[in-house]
């Protein structure tokens, strides 16, 4: 076997004053989380670079520790190598350690103690800059006993780091809460989900919904609903309705779920003397944070359309291109999936995408460029469709991912959500105004972030229409 594939430890009788071993490594922001997560320090002096670059006391220490690191690894697998037992290590942290600063750990042998085995080491980190940053030394219990065995590589250590909807929370922040028809919040998941927006400032909720069970939810759920209204319904389907009036009359401009079924709620929206439908079929889109890609995903529909026809399929597009828009995408790059690249007469839903992409060219959708069919590798992997021979300008950049049927889109959105760790901020599109489906098993995040998409909607229409919360629809 490759001497390089070995790892052979140095005995208390092989070691001698001079010898000396060293490795050398550059700090990234993975090695700041990773540290932070093992050691449960989340001091925001180690993790904010901001806060770090006015705390230098602390931002030394925490990432001297990490340099720290580097000499244990040294004497843990170079010299004395495996065997080696640590018994004591005193460190002074010269200078600060920052975010790529390439730092070499060397150990020099300056004493041996036959009596005990023991072996002194002089330790030192020294930056690109030749700076020293860490100074110290080391006493270790060398190994009596020879060890060569196999190195074994470093584990493939991937964070699920959720930092995707920091730009949908800093763009919602800067408004004036929207006032929010609530239906039904009669648990305590729900009355948390409404009271958590509030307290973010998203919304100004209306309690739509049997009184007493409302306050029992809030009493269960330990939430104070003093500062809000609340309209008394005598039950689920009426809550449903209520809540649909109160956006008629222009005294709400979102409409959100409580504890009740989705089908109930969806119910009062589509009715066709009461509700809120508009021109545009009604779709659900999520706008997902995976963590490892660079953008945000839009998938739909994965909610309401079982299996859409060609034309709603263009009023899912149209409803997700507007919502891309209203999130900062200007061009959306739009795949519409199917199980192939390529249009197959057997399979109808490549049959419609290469139909949407037409009435794309020919102006029928319009504010995205559109293509298809794209299986899913090569609608967000770039070296999926270089592999296919794929030249397009959505392939492997895609932004919206349109599915072809329900199922398709659920099953998508929850192996991302339960494999990949991603967060699915929901809101429902095509009607008079956002709809906001919360769910139990949704994390904070994912309230807020949902809350905070039909916000951003929310405002938009009011600039395209000025003064219509203030008056009723039609």
């Amino acid at each position: 076997m490759d001497d390089m594939a070995m790892i052979e430890n140095r005995t208390f009788d092989e070691i001698a004053v001079g010898d000396t071993a060293s490795t050398t490594r550059t700090l990234t922001e993975q090695d700041i989380k990773l540290f932070a997560l093992v050691s449960g320090d989340v001091n925001p002096a180690h993790l904010d670079a901001d806060y770090a670059a006015t705390d230098m006391f602390h931002r030394i220490i925490a990432h001297g520790m990490w340099g720290g690191g580097l000499i244990s690894a040294v004497l843990g697998t170079e010299l004395p190598g495996p065997g080696a037992i640590y018994l004591s290590q005193s460190l002074r942290f010269t200078r600060p350690v920052g975010l790529g600063d390439t730092i070499t750990a060397t150990v020099t042998v300056v004493e041996k103690r036959a009596d005990h085995g023991v072996v002194v080491f002089d330790c030192v980190c020294i930056n690109q800059h030749g700076e020293e940053v860490i100074t110290g030394r080391a006493e270790v219990k060398a190994p009596m006993e020879k060890v060569r065995r196999r190195r074994m590589p470093l584990p493939d250590v991937q964070l699920r780091d959720h930092d995707g909807y920091r730009w949908l929370m800093e763009k919602t922040g800067a408004g004036e809460a929207i006032t929010t028809a609530v239906a039904h919040p009669c648990s305590a998941a729900a009355i948390t989900a409404l009271v958590d927006a509030a307290d973010a400032r998203l919304i100004d909720p209306i309690l739509v919904g049997p009184e007493a069970k409302i306050r029992h939810a809030a009493q269960e759920a330990g939430k104070d609903i003093a500062p809000f209204r609340l309209v008394n319904a005598a039950h689920s389907h009426d809550a449903a309705a209520r809540a649909v009036a109160l956006i008629r009359s222009g005294e709400a401009m979102i409409l959100m779920k409580g504890s009740l079924h989705t089908d109930e709620l969806m119910g009062a929206v589509v009715s066709s003397a009461t509700g809120l439908r508009t021109e545009r079929r009604i779709s659900h889109a999520y706008v997902m944070d995976v963590p490892g890609h660079p953008t945000p995903l839009i998938i739909t529909d994965a909610a309401i359309n079982i299996l859409p026809s060609l034309e709603e399929k263009a009023d899912i597009i149209r409803n997700a291109i507007d919502l891309a828009h209203v999130i900062g995408i200007e061009a959306p790059k739009v795949a519409i999936l199917s199980a192939v690249e390529t249009v197959n007469p057997q399979m109808q839903s490549t049959l419609d995408a290469a139909a949407l992409c037409k009435m794309a060219d020919r102006g029928q959708i319009t504010g995205g460029i559109l293509d298809g069919p794209l299986a899913f590798d090569n609608a967000i992997s770039t070296a999926a469709a270089r592999e296919k021979g794929i030249v397009s300008p959505v392939a492997g950049t895609a932004e919206i991912l349109v599915v072809p049927n329900l199922e398709a889109g659920n099953m998508l959105a929850k192996q991302l959500t339960f494999l990949s760790g991603a967060d699915a901020a929901g809101v429902v599109l095509g009607a008079r105004v956002p709809i906001v489906l919360t769910s139990r098993a949704d994390s904070l995040r994912t309230r807020l972030a949902s809350c905070g998409v039909a916000v951003l909607m929310a405002r938009a229409a009011t600039k395209a229409a000025p003064g219509m919360p203030e008056r009723a629809l039609s």
